[in-house]
């Protein structure tokens, strides 16, 4: 009940706040507005880009009704980086507003620094259970730090990338935190359990206005405040008392974006482009210039997600 609860709740506020939000961008010019010179700029309308703040304040106002993490100094972390992502978020999407883009290095630092709160709090990969001899492996504590590090700021910075098409980031990103909230109750980890349920039920009500033809979009502001999210979930979650197969649940959980943007950073690499160069290599557009429709593109990423999120529940259950 708590859960069902815990889901209705932050689906209610984003579904309420995310209209008159729309409107105030539009007064304040805060909209993405459609450049024929930009490959990735396929909508034809000015859409405002406030969904970020409703999907926060949801996320936010749901997180300490239910007491999820406890008022404690992870709590603090969790949220004083999603702060700091909403901010640097929010200061990209202006400068895109007006066609122009932020330097990398900003929003590197604050991603990065977002990722140190946590690892700061006691979140953090620590290690794995031995398959053979059943000793749980203790990592270095630099290793930690740098396992740690990475994982947050990777899933931060693919599901930004992911947010390229209607539906698409919110509906990943829901499959996920259902995947996630799944791995969690079956651990009996019921702090990560809320967490993954509130973010499934923001994701849901964003996708009510995000779906094709979208009426809002969430911008980096939100992309990366969810890809923070999911990270710190799977890092409190699934990564814990994990042994080292089951390390790839959430792996597969967060598989389509994972994988996808692991392949556009190797291209890039490859291609000396920077890596935070913006550009429509991501398989989204790949298969929209292959004859796609966006919603069948949706459709298919979405799909793959799914097949990928029950291979890591059967995992899950397989308990290896």
């Amino acid at each position: 009940m708590q859960y069902a609860l815990a889901f209705v709740l932050s689906f209610a506020i984003v579904f309420v706040l995310i209209p008159p939000l729309s409107k105030l961008a539009f007064r304040l010019d805060f909209v993405d507005k459609p450049r024929r010179d930009v490959e990735r700029k396929i909508h034809r309308e000015p859409i405002p880009l406030t969904a970020s703040y409703a999907i926060f304040i949801g996320f936010l106002v749901t997180y300490f009704v239910f007491g999820a993490g406890g008022f404690d100094w992870q709590t603090a972390a969790i949220v004083g980086g999603s702060v700091l992502l909403l901010v640097i978020g929010t200061v990209d999407d202006w400068y895109k507003t007006r066609g122009k883009e932020l330097a990398a290095l900003p929003k590197l630092i604050v991603q990065v620094s977002a990722a140190v709160l946590v690892y700061a709090a006691g979140i953090r990969f620590t290690g794995f259970y031995n398959p053979f001899s059943g000793d749980f492996v203790v990592l270095s504590d630099w290793l930690q730090f740098v396992l740690t590090i990475m994982w947050i700021f990777g899933v931060t910075t693919v599901i930004n990338f992911m947010d390229g098409m209607d539906g698409l980031a919110g509906g990943l990103s829901a499959i996920s935190a259902v995947t996630l909230f799944i791995v969690a109750l079956t651990k009996g980890q019921t702090g990560s359990a809320l967490m993954a349920i509130m973010l499934a039920g923001v994701a849901a009500a964003y996708l009510r206005y995000n779906k094709p033809p979208a009426k809002v979009f969430m911008g980096d502001a939100g992309a990366t405040f969810l890809g923070y999210i999911l990270g710190v979930i799977a890092l409190d979650g699934a990564f814990k008392q994990a042994t080292v197969l089951s390390l790839f649940i959430p792996i597969l959980a967060l598989g389509v974006p994972i994988f996808d943007n692991l392949f556009v950073i190797a291209k890039r690499f490859a291609q000396g482009k920077p890596i935070y160069q913006a550009d429509a290599s991501q398989a989204h557009y790949r298969l929209l210039r292959s004859g796609m429709s966006p919603k069948q593109v949706v459709a298919v990423l979405c799909l793959i997600s799914l097949c990928l999120s029950l291979s890591s529940i059967i995992l899950l259950l397989l308990k290896v």
